[in-house]
């Protein structure tokens, strides 16, 4: 990247996080008025389209803004993976369950998808420290389309859930995933995790197709002539 490029990319992240900000807080603000929430047998569509609208966006920022475009393929590869790493908190969904808060329709699939990602983000790192072009292969990619995969998965159990109102009675459902503060699971870490697991197959397709030799050099990974930041 030049030097132009990542002057514009480095003027984006303050407003990135700007964004970030006002997302949570517009989630937040629903949440605590019960926006999301819906009866049994009323299709939970404010929550989906809380969980899809923000992947559109960055979709469609992707390709649509230059600055935004570079933001992204300079993401941090170790530090996305690393915020995989806190899926392990899928553990509470089983906890949950064990409470007799959520139903185990949901709570297993998801609670056990996210903590194999969770535990799984570790090797990633790693081989991404020791191995700079384990970012092209297939292994790399396996992993970001099994976490995008459990996450679709999570959402559609927990919308026929709570759209079927299946659970263990009448008050075992999903329905706490609709309310403070459970939703901000599902219309705020979901899309984000998407968005992180994109941003990492963007990256490693890019660098499969071109066919550049990654290596380490300083604190950072250079890939033929991009250049990608990492953590220490």
């Amino acid at each position: 990247m030049s030097d132009n490029i990542i002057e514009d990319s480095n003027k984006t992240k303050p407003v990135l996080w700007v964004m970030l900000l006002a997302w949570l807080a517009i989630v937040l603000i629903l949440g605590a008025n019960e926006t999301f929430a819906r009866e049994p047998g009323i299709p939970p569509i404010p929550l989906l389209i809380a969980v899809v609208a923000p992947i559109i966006v960055f979709l469609a920022a992707y390709r649509s803004v230059a600055q935004f475009r570079e933001l992204v393929l300079s993401t941090d590869l170790q530090f996305a993976a690393g915020i995989q790493a806190w899926r392990f908190g899928g553990l509470g969904f089983i906890a949950l369950y064990a409470y007799g808060v959520l139903p185990g329709l949901f709570a297993w699939p998801a609670g056990l998808g996210d903590m194999a990602i969770g535990i799984t983000a570790a090797w990633v790192i790693r081989a991404l420290r020791d191995r700079p072009d384990f970012v092209k292969s297939k292994a790399y990619r396996a992993w970001n389309l099994l976490g995008i995969l459990d996450l679709v998965t999570a959402v559609s159990l927990g919308a026929l859930s709570a759209y079927l109102g299946i659970g263990i009675s009448e008050t075992i459902t999903t329905f706490p995933m609709a309310r403070l503060p459970l939703v901000l699971i599902p219309a705020f870490l979901v899309p984000l995790f998407i968005m992180l697991h994109v941003t990492s197959l963007i990256q490693s397709r890019k660098l499969a197709a071109t066919g550049k030799s990654c290596a380490w050099v300083g604190q950072r990974i250079l890939c033929g002539m991009e250049e990608r930041t990492t953590h220490a």
